[in-house]
């Protein structure tokens, strides 16, 4: 058999269990309302909660950065691809989130494994939550850290995880703060201080919270007032644009840079990518920010208020998990809605557990009432199973 043999069977089993995906074009500036294949549609699953993807101030930003100092970076920032515009969006982003100093990864992805491969070790113990991020779970496994995975959202099995006896050097604590498929939050407070406790180091990731949640949108964090020893954020999400950071003390920021080999070894973010993501952290410290929050909020809410009555669990941020159970009842549900003109995919294992396929409807500042009011037509028709 070729390999080629090998993996069509493979592919013919994923399809068949409902589970084989593919990607499909979107174009147009707007991710609330993209082209497909030059037809409009309604889209409820951009994480561009702000709408700030398509603001006219990130395209003047990149295009003046692009005519002054080029498009691509040319290296790693450890070689000759950076600028002064990296240095100046990292301290920035410290100041957003309230740590003396940060360094910027080329995506989110490439954050979480950087710095969770750089801090642990196979002397350490990493205690993780079950609903964590892939790229939180491939840190972890690619540290060779002892990993324990504790229950979802639950800071007393966090706890007792984090006393597992053995001779390790570091213990850490890591977690989302509002998680990526169920879109409820962690419990900070309750894991903060049971980190303290064990003396662990708390890691928190940030990336659906920052622009959105807290006080001008600086995240959960320092809504509660709880300070990780590493805040990861993404700029990918509520930014606009693209990339990841850690913000830390300085100590540990030279450190990464020195060890981190997904900051190391990959070239640096393209300079219009770095200024458009100046230009968004601008708006998001603004009254501009506050409007965009409240109407992200406020569309997430009007949501919440008719699907209530179905199985659409408890929440309230801008991830709405409409839950079916099955890969094909979550197929087939998007697909109607596919052709009605409204994308929302199926989310379905092992991006969530067995028996847990969904709808992840995400929220923006773009929708309109319309919008919204359209969905729920569609989606109120063929409520979840029970």
């Amino acid at each position: 058999m070729t390999l080629d043999d090998d993996l069509r069977q493979h592919l013919a089993a994923l399809a068949t269990a409902r589970r084989l995906r593919s990607t499909q074009p979107f174009d147009g500036p707007d991710r609330a309302h993209p082209l497909r294949a030059a037809s409009p549609t309604l889209a409820f699953c951009s994480n561009d909660y702000l709408g700030l993807a398509s603001h006219p101030a990130l395209a003047d930003a990149a295009a003046s950065a692009a005519r002054t100092t080029g498009f691509g970076s040319g290296a790693s920032r450890l070689v000759s691809g950076e600028s002064t515009l990296h240095g100046r969006l990292e301290q920035e982003l410290a100041d957003y989130t309230g740590f003396p100093t940060s360094l910027l990864f080329p995506t989110g992805y490439q954050t979480n494994i950087g710095v969770i491969t750089a801090l642990a070790g196979p002397n350490d113990l990493i205690v993780s939550d079950a609903a964590n991020h892939a790229s939180i779970i491939d840190g972890c496994r690619l540290s060779r850290a002892r990993i324990i995975v504790h229950t979802h959202a639950d800071a007393d099995d966090a706890a007792r995880a984090l006393t597992t006896n053995g001779p390790f050097r570091r213990r850490f604590l890591i977690t989302e703060s509002i998680f990526s498929m169920d879109g409820d939050r962690a419990p900070l407070l309750d894991l903060a201080a049971a980190a303290h406790q064990a003396g662990a180091l708390l890691i928190v990731d940030e990336a659906h919270a920052l622009g959105v949640a807290g006080p001008q949108g600086r995240g959960i964090c320092a809504e509660l007032g709880v300070r990780p020893t590493v805040l990861i954020g993404t700029l990918g999400k509520a930014f606009g644009t693209a990339g990841g950071f850690a913000a830390c003390t300085p100590t540990l920021r030279s450190f990464l840079l020195n060890t981190a080999r997904t900051f190391i070894f990959t070239t640096a973010a393209p300079h219009p990518v770095v200024a458009a993501s100046l230009a968004a952290l601008g708006i998001l410290t603004a009254s501009a920010g506050d409007a965009l929050r409240h109407t992200a909020y406020k569309n997430a809410q009007h949501l919440r208020s008719r699907l209530s009555l179905t199985k659409l669990p408890p929440g309230r941020d801008l991830i709405l998990p409409w839950i079916l159970g099955s890969d094909a009842d979550a197929v087939a549900l998007s697909a109607n809605l596919a052709a009605a003109g409204i994308v929302v995919p199926a989310i379905r294992p092992p991006t969530v557990p067995e028996g847990t396929a969904r709808l992840r409807i995400t929220v923006s500042a773009s929708h309109t009432n319309p919008d919204l009011d359209r969905l729920l037509a569609h989606l109120l028709e063929s409520p979840p199973s029970p």
